[in-house]
């Protein structure tokens, strides 16, 4: 008996899956939630993050429009993320499916994002 290949996730459920199943993706929509715009400013607020993967989650957030990505022609260039309507509607679902895990007693989602990054850290 053969199976039928599932179908392809509506952009919603990929949507869904890509942040619900990436750590970091939930850490960076709130640090721009709090205010944070630039990719320094988000790398600072988000303790443990690399460069390379908020770069990648951010591309990700920007593809499944979430995020929109504006860029300045400046010197020298600078760019600010900001929250799309789209982002803004899936936000407040993220927050929902948070208070859920508060009602149940479960461990919320980490809350590092929000927090400043230590300054004067040393590497190991």
């Amino acid at each position: 008996m053969k199976t039928r290949p599932s179908p392809a996730p509506n952009p919603i459920t990929a949507l869904l899956e890509d942040v619900l199943g990436c750590k970091w993706s939930w850490s960076v929509l709130r640090a721009v939630h709090a205010g944070t715009t630039r990719p320094g400013q988000l790398e600072r607020s988000i303790p443990g993050i690399s460069t390379k993967v908020l770069n990648e989650r951010l591309r990700k957030l920007v593809a499944h429009e979430v995020l929109a990505k504006t860029e300045f022609p400046e010197i020298p260039p600078r760019v600010e993320y900001a929250f799309t309507d789209l982002g803004r509607r899936f936000f407040a679902v993220l927050q929902q499916i948070e208070a859920l895990e508060g009602e149940r007693g479960e461990p919320a989602a980490p809350t590092h994002a929000t927090k400043p990054a230590a300054r004067g850290r040393t590497r190991r």
